[in-house]
């Protein structure tokens, strides 16, 4: 069976009818797939997951040093999944004296499973090259100034390893439950875009 031919001006939404048409009469399930697609995205691939994480790193120094030593077994410790492709997640902790950010050179690639789906700015061009040649300037430009002697240290995402960053700990944060930390953190945070 071959697929209805579009016309080379046909508009995306023609283009996509079209291929889930063809898909359909070859026995695929396309709008299931994305219905469920939809699904994990608005309920199972939240922020709130590498928020519990950090928050866990926070109040646990021994789940903490699991995470910076193989943080795929430690998110699965808290029963988070990361697709197969994700064989690595490198937890990069913030210290005084160092700052760690993230990026995908390439495209857009997170580990969206734990820290949700990344934002538009992101996906830009803009951000992605700024980042790793002018991290100071841009950060900065996007309301996180540094003092300069913090080292800005540039992580790039590859087609098997994801980042998140564990950012400082709020020292007014003593004695908080990990519910109330993991309020605290943002996806920005865990990128590395912002401080708490």
């Amino acid at each position: 069976m071959h697929s209805p031919s579009l016309p080379v001006s046909a508009s995306l939404e023609q283009r996509t009818a079209a291929i889930e048409a063809a898909l359909d009469a070859r026995g695929f399930k396309p709008a299931d797939f994305i219905a469920e697609q939809a699904e994990m995205i608005e309920q199972q691939w939240l922020p709130e997951n590498g928020a519990r994480l950090v928050a866990k790193a926070w109040s646990d120094s021994a789940f903490r040093q699991r995470l910076l030593s193989n943080g795929r077994a430690a998110v699965a410790e808290l029963g988070l999944a990361m697709p197969q492709h994700h064989r690595h997640l490198v937890a990069l902790e913030n210290t005084p004296a160092v700052h760690n950010v993230i990026c995908c050179t390439l495209c857009s690639c997170t580990a969206f499973t734990i820290i949700g789906l990344p934002p538009d700015w992101y996906k830009e061009l803009e951000y992605r090259a700024r980042v790793v040649r002018e991290s100071r300037t841009l950060l900065k430009e996007m309301g996180l100034e540094l003092a300069p002697e913090t080292e800005i240290r540039v992580w790039d995402t590859t087609a098997d390893t994801r980042y998140i960053v564990l950012p400082e700990r709020p020292p007014h944060t003593s004695g908080w439950s990990e519910p109330q930390l993991a309020a605290l953190v943002s996806r920005d945070g865990m990128i590395g875009v912002a401080r708490l």
